[in-house]
């Protein structure tokens, strides 16, 4: 997902309105269970959508659009039709509740071992537009696909329950969720997802308390997308702060959970040059408190740019050679579009479907960080769920 620093800063902005906190809602309620296979096992491949041809040194067109977490059950009422100038922070989820009933949707394929989240914003558009003409095709094609459950409220005392809530639903399903904490101080730098909790000690609190929730089981958890890409914004001080910070948070992570593997943010491969994102993820501890890194989040670069850059980027690591690479393909079947158009931009399409079996080395796993359909504010509200603009990626 690309960022705002000049014309990175102002394009990085833009994307967290777009990019989604997509699941946190699980207050309480029950998670449906999708069928059960224990392990990481194949989600399924579209390779229809991976032909793009990767460019040996990509330019830095686009910079990291931010990651806007989906908003709360009212969405905003900003009109999609502009995008402002200004962006109000984002409402982050969760819902009232989780619904209980169960989901009309397809099952993921057979030997998929990733968790759909059935309280999803597409997947409640599936049951509550059975008429709709363009249904059939997203429901097959996006609410049927597994995607991550974004946490981006700081809320001390209900995060556990939350994160507790999809991972027990993953376990009893037999699936491996995807989870994304989302409240680094100073978030977003300002920007349209700015937030996060108050300071330091705050957030640490608010780390052990999600990882209280993790549970037994498998997990992927994306840690802060944006956090280390988009650090040059802080002063060499809250620079310094925030990469403790995570570190101390991938390794909190992971003592709760040693089935968990933690991914830091490693940018794309149209923004930092990799020796330079490799630096800011050693002082950030992936070396020692991570599994690997993670790159495109929200974003649209093609999935060959992403397997060469996270490659160079974990070369220039110089290890250890456990560390792989996870790349979010949920719209780069297209690849990127032209500069400048970060805005729910035409003419793209899904991409590779998530899956745990890349068949690449030290590429560990596709997947779907950002869910399809979700706007980065032209064709709905920033994070809300547009179907014109999700029917407009499945046809893509």
């Amino acid at each position: 997902m690309p960022g705002i620093h000049g014309q990175r800063r102002t394009t990085h902005r833009a994307r967290r309105r777009g990019a989604r906190r997509h699941g946190l809602l699980a207050v309480a309620s029950a998670v449906v269970a999708i069928g059960a296979t224990a392990g990481l096992i194949e989600a399924g491949q579209d390779g229809r959508r991976t032909t793009a041809v990767p460019e040996p040194t990509p330019p830095p067109v686009l910079q990291p659009l931010p990651a806007v977490p989906t908003p709360t059950a009212a969405p905003p009422t900003a009109s999609p039709s502009t995008v402002p100038t200004t962006a109000p922070p984002p409402s982050p989820r969760p819902k009232a509740s989780r619904t209980s009933a169960a989901p009309t949707v397809t099952s993921p394929a057979p030997g998929n071992s990733l968790f759909r989240d059935p309280g999803s914003q597409v997947v409640e558009w599936v049951r509550a537009n059975p008429d709709d003409p363009r249904r059939p095709l997203i429901e097959s094609r996006i609410a049927a696909q597994p995607a991550a459950v974004w946490f981006a409220q700081y809320n001390p005392g209900q995060v556990a329950a939350e994160v507790r809530a999809v991972t027990r639903g993953a376990a009893a399903a037999g699936r491996t969720p995807v989870l994304v904490p989302y409240a680094i101080p100073d978030r977003d730098c300002g920007g349209a997802s700015q937030g996060g909790a108050p300071d330091g000690a705050a957030y640490d609190a608010w780390i052990r308390e999600f990882a209280e929730g993790l549970g037994a089981g498998p997990a992927i958890v994306i840690l802060e997308p944006d956090a280390i890409a988009l650090s040059d914004c802080l002063t060499a001080g809250a620079r310094a702060a925030r990469f403790a910070s995570l570190a101390r948070a991938g390794a909190t992570l992971r003592a709760a959970n040693p089935k968990a593997r933690v991914y830091f943010d490693g940018g794309h491969s149209g923004w930092h040059p990799a020796p330079k994102q490799a630096a800011a993820l050693r002082a950030a501890g992936v070396t020692t408190s991570g599994d690997g890194i993670f790159t495109n989040v929200a974003n649209f670069r093609t999935t060959a740019d992403e397997r060469a850059y996270a490659r160079q980027v974990l070369a220039a690591l110089g290890g250890p050679s456990n560390l792989g690479a996870v790349i979010d393909t949920s719209r780069n079947g297209n690849g990127a579009p032209p500069p400048g158009q970060w805005c729910d931009p035409e003419g793209r399409a899904l991409g590779q479907t998530p899956t745990t079996r890349t068949g690449e080395d030290r590429i560990d796993a596709y997947l779907w960080v950002k869910l399809p359909g979700e706007s980065d504010g032209c064709s709905a509200a920033p994070g809300a769920f547009s179907p014109e603009y999700a029917h407009g990626l499945a046809t893509g």
